[in-house]
């Protein structure tokens, strides 16, 4: 993906893209799962992470893969949905912040949350728990298809995060989605430029073809 479609993409909101992506009947809206730490703000290539409960007679490791992580690049771990114990806490952050990472997304819960804010660093989450996921869960598999609830998600996929949540964008339909997206600020941009200068809203939305946006193309 060039430069101008990156930048456009960093500057669309996940309602945006999510508008975009039931267009095209894409899953890619990841229920549950919201900022919990650093800036509002996030977006990259995911970098995959499943995790599975631990192997009690040779237990493996909950994070030497961050040294693998490209600069840019979201980790977006799997851990199954748990609650009861994390996968991310204050090392990874301050590493991940030291070493430009995109932020960090998990299909479960996060810690040291104060840690990250101090070192500025976006982690998206089903919540927060201080309980280590040492002896507990392992990774699985690196860089292999994972999962954010009900969203499959590819090494390289498109992940972007803001206030109400995160995308995910198959990186083999980026152009479409983004184009689709970037229609939808358009089209409502001039829907409320109308309202604003005295029409009806309803009037509005009718005239620009507001509640169609979304509806899936045949």
């Amino acid at each position: 993906m060039d430069i101008s479609w990156s930048e456009l993409l960093n500057d669309l909101s996940t309602a945006e893209i999510s508008d975009a992506l039931d267009f095209f009947r894409l899953p890619g809206s990841a229920l549950g799962i919201s900022r919990v730490a650093g800036p509002a703000r996030l977006f990259g290539p995911a970098f995959t992470v499943r995790f599975g409960p631990v192997d009690t007679l040779s237990p493996g490791t909950v994070g030497d893969y961050i040294d693998d992580i490209p600069p840019g690049s979201v980790a977006v771990l799997d851990n199954n949905g748990r609650l009861d114990c994390t996968v991310w806490g204050g090392i990874m952050s301050r590493v991940g912040s030291h070493r430009g990472l995109g932020g960090t997304v998990i299909n479960g819960v996060c810690r040291d949350v104060a840690e990250a804010e101090d070192a500025g660093y976006s982690i998206f989450s089903r919540g927060r728990f201080m309980r280590t996921g040492k002896d507990r869960v392992q990774v699985e598999a690196v860089q292999q298809p994972i999962s954010l609830g009900d969203v499959r998600v590819e090494p390289g996929d498109l992940i972007v995060g803001d206030a109400d949540g995160v995308v995910a964008l198959p990186s083999q339909r980026a152009h479409e989605v983004i184009e689709r997206a970037s229609k939808t600020r358009e089209v409502e941009k001039d829907i409320l430029s109308a309202a604003l200068s005295g029409m009806g809203l309803t009037e509005a939305r009718r005239q620009y073809g507001y509640h169609e946006l979304q509806r899936a193309a045949k």
